[in-house]
């Protein structure tokens, strides 16, 4: 069991940036990684996504551009960078691990009913 830990949320507003870190107990190289998102009464949305020791990132649409997913093998930590933030990027986000058993390294993975390990969370909200 991989244990995870956020950090880097805030308040910004539209069009500010904020990073995201996570660090992980364990980042073992070919294991997808990434984010995921919720905000209240909504359902589970995956943000992005990285396979550890590659360059393989995935993105959801929404990001268009405005969010980078990198990784520090080394330290154990996983970034998210985001900018150019919206109302609509107010949500909870999770830093996540999925388990060996999925193909691959899609956002996607994080919206599957037991994609594997998240943290806490940590609050991102962006005022108009």
């Amino acid at each position: 069991q991989v244990e995870l830990v956020e950090s880097g949320g805030g308040s910004v507003q539209t069009g500010g940036s904020l990073t995201l870190s996570c660090s992980a107990s364990d980042f073992t190289h070919n294991n997808c990684m990434g984010w995921f998102r919720q905000a209240p009464g909504q359902e589970r949305e995956g943000v992005a996504a990285i396979m550890t020791g590659s360059d393989i990132v995935d993105y959801g649409d929404f990001v268009k551009g405005r969010f980078t997913i990198s990784q520090d093998n080394a330290k154990k930590m996983m970034y998210l960078q985001m900018n150019n933030l919206t109302p609509e990027d107010t949500a909870m986000y999770y830093c996540a691990a999925a388990r060996s058993v999925f193909v691959g390294c899609s956002y996607l993975t994080f919206e599957e009913r037991d994609f594997g390990y998240s943290g806490q969370g940590t609050q991102v909200t962006v005022s108009s």
